[in-house]
This record gives structure tokens, sequence and C-alpha cells, in this order.
């Protein structure tokens, strides 16, 4: 489904562009995904020298689910020294949290194609366990334990 954007960056940036094809939810679920973009990137960065990559220009992107996977792959790598440190990390509409479904994003927008607040949180579902039957708890946020809730306000708030 990314070919042509992929060789359209790769064209236009004068770039190599890897496509990690890893497996998807709700055949696999959570970590499958995150195990096939981590051990494809480590291949990469591992045999660099054999794609022709400069080492000091690596970046990791992905867009939707897949950014979320890039966010965290790059987390993950963030602490090797046996890997090159990587420039940069471009996340395009990320899906980065299922803490609350009723931040104010959500509601201006649970209406707009293509990604309705219903079926964000349905395919968070998806990715985590592969099981969307408790996914009025998850619009309505007691999926959470309070003490959670109140530890992440700071970050995770309407306010």
């Amino acid at each position: 489904s990314h070919e042509k954007i992929c060789r359209y960056i790769a064209r236009e940036s004068e770039s190599v562009v890897v496509s990690v094809g890893y497996r998807l939810a709700p055949e696999h679920k959570y970590p499958a995904a995150y195990e096939d973009c981590l051990n494809a990137t480590i291949h990469f960065m591992k045999n660099i020298e054999h794609y022709g990559v400069d080492p000091a220009r690596i970046i990791i992107c992905g867009d939707s689910s897949g950014g979320n996977l890039a966010a965290a792959v790059s987390q993950t790598l963030a602490g090797r020294s046996d890997l090159p440190k990587l420039r940069a990390q471009i996340l395009i509409y990320p899906g980065l949290q299922a803490l609350d479904f009723n931040l104010p994003s959500y509601q201006q927008n649970q209406g707009v194609p293509l990604l309705f607040r219903e079926r964000a949180a349905f395919f968070a579902l998806q990715y985590l366990n592969g099981d969307a039957s408790n996914m009025q708890e998850v619009l309505e946020g007691s999926h959470i334990p309070l003490d959670i809730t109140l530890n992440y306000r700071k970050w995770v708030s309407p306010d």
C-alpha cells in the first residue's frame, strides 16, 4: 500500500528507503509488529555498508500505526551504542496514546473521515489484544485505573 509513496520519497530525496512489511493485527497481536520493525531496523543498521548508506543519515518514519511503531523503535534504539545513532524520526499522524479518547482532538474530529474516534479506539484494541469487546469502556475512559489517570494527567489531559 505504501510502495508508490516510498518510491517517490526515495527519488525526490535521493535517499534509500526501506519499507518494513510487518505482521498486522488482529491476526498478530502486540508485540508482533513492533518486533518485526525492530528486528528489520537492527538488521539494516548492522549491515548498512551493504546498502551503501551513510550511517549518520538514518531516519525512521511511519504513519498511523506505523508512526507508533517508528516511535517505539526509535526509543528502543536510542540507548544502543552498538548501532549508528538515528538522525531523526518522522511521525505522520501517529497513534501514540490510548489513555484518553476524549481529548479535544478526538472530540473535535470524531466525525471527520478517515479515522473516526470510535475507529481509532477499535484499531488500538485490535493492535493490543485483538478484542474490541470493551470498546465502550475505552471510549468512556474507564479502562485506565484512577491512579494512572491521575499520574499522567499532566501530559494527557483536556486542560
